[in-house]
């Protein structure tokens, strides 16, 4: 079909070669006018060629659309779309909910003296581990170490006048018993028997007396050593010292604002076991937090390290001036790398 077309154009086209062997030279009208007709004659052959292979495509689509499967003799279930997947849950995400806050410890102390003195001597530095009781200042006890001999001493002598007494009260007993007997048998008076029983029960008086006396210096004493005993400044439970507030020389006085060279404490302790996040969530978000619910912690100081934690407690009361809540978040992990007083931010966990 395309060969009959080709020769319908060739046989419409005209043949420069004979027209110059029969008439010569062409006149520019004549050129000018073939020009027109060939451009006609082109468009027109651009259009029937594009009906043409419009028209033979069709059928080849409409072909190739009605053409049978090549196996039929498959069955049905593989042709089936396959069945659709099981629903899997839905893992935990990150609710959205992100609060900021810092690192605090559950158990800090400024550890001081319950009594006034000057510091003699200061065992630790910052960054030591201290366990509960060990010794981490000393104050100057002179004073107090004296006044314990002094006690000492009036206990000696206390003991001493109740053993005089116990010796002259005994031997009063006996000069009783004897003038009772002589009394009964008339040898004696009346008068001789009434005064060794007063001086009897006078001897038994003073020996109860100083048998008090006794007992007091001994109280005293115990007190003065539980006074000295007061001048060791010991650690409370066990933690780290992040400060040292007080050196050697200076005065110590709980009592007191400080300054100067009087100090309120000898140094802070932090129990890092017991570190924790405080975070302020806003009043309007609060339901959105559980106890318990699982939170994913980041510290500003290591970005790219998140620590799993939980909610501990949600603190019963709000902050008027902020509209927020505090929120307690516990630590799962432990680590040296938490410190007191860093920044964080949370994200809770649906």
């Amino acid at each position: 079909m395309n060969d009959d077309r080709r020769d319908k154009l060739r046989s419409l086209s005209i043949n420069r070669d004979e027209e110059e062997r029969r008439g010569g030279g062409v006149s520019p009208v004549m050129l000018f006018g073939g020009m027109i007709v060939s451009a006609v004659i082109a468009a027109g052959a651009v259009w029937f060629l594009t009906q043409g292979d419009a028209g033979n495509a069709a059928p080849q689509q409409q072909t190739v659309a009605s053409a049978p499967p090549a196996s039929t003799g498959q069955a049905t279930d593989t042709q089936a779309a396959p069945p659709p997947a099981a629903a899997t849950p839905r893992a935990p995400r990150a609710s959205g909910l992100v609060a900021s806050g810092y690192v605090t410890a559950r158990r800090q102390a400024t550890v001081s003296a319950e009594i006034t003195g000057r510091i003699a001597e200061v065992l630790v530095e910052e960054g030591t581990e201290v366990e509960a009781g060990e010794i981490l200042a000393r104050l100057d006890d002179t004073r107090a170490q004296l006044d314990l001999e002094l006690i000492d001493s009036q206990i000696a002598a206390a003991e001493a006048r109740v053993r005089s007494l116990e010796f002259q009260a005994r031997e009063a007993g006996t000069v009783t018993r004897r003038a009772s007997s002589l009394f009964d048998r008339a040898i004696a008076s009346e008068a001789a028997l009434t005064a060794a029983q007063a001086q009897q029960s006078s001897l038994e008086a003073q020996l109860r007396a100083a048998r008090a006396e006794l007992d007091s210096a001994r109280v005293r004493r115990t007190s003065q050593v539980d006074l000295i005993a007061r001048h060791i400044v010991r650690a409370p439970f066990a933690g780290v010292v992040i400060a040292k507030n007080a050196q050697v020389g200076e005065i110590l006085f709980p009592g007191s604002a400080g300054g100067g060279f009087t100090r309120t404490g000898v140094a802070t302790l932090v129990d890092m076991a017991s570190l924790e996040i405080e975070v302020d969530v806003n009043e309007g978000q609060i339901q959105r937090v559980t106890p318990g619910q699982r939170v994913e912690a980041v510290l500003d100081a290591y970005p790219d390290w998140r620590i799993p934690a939980r909610v501990e407690a949600i603190i019963p009361t709000a902050d008027r001036s902020r509209a927020t809540i505090k929120v307690r978040v516990a630590l799962n992990e432990r680590d040296a790398r938490v410190l007191p007083d860093m920044a964080a931010r949370v994200t809770f966990i649906e």
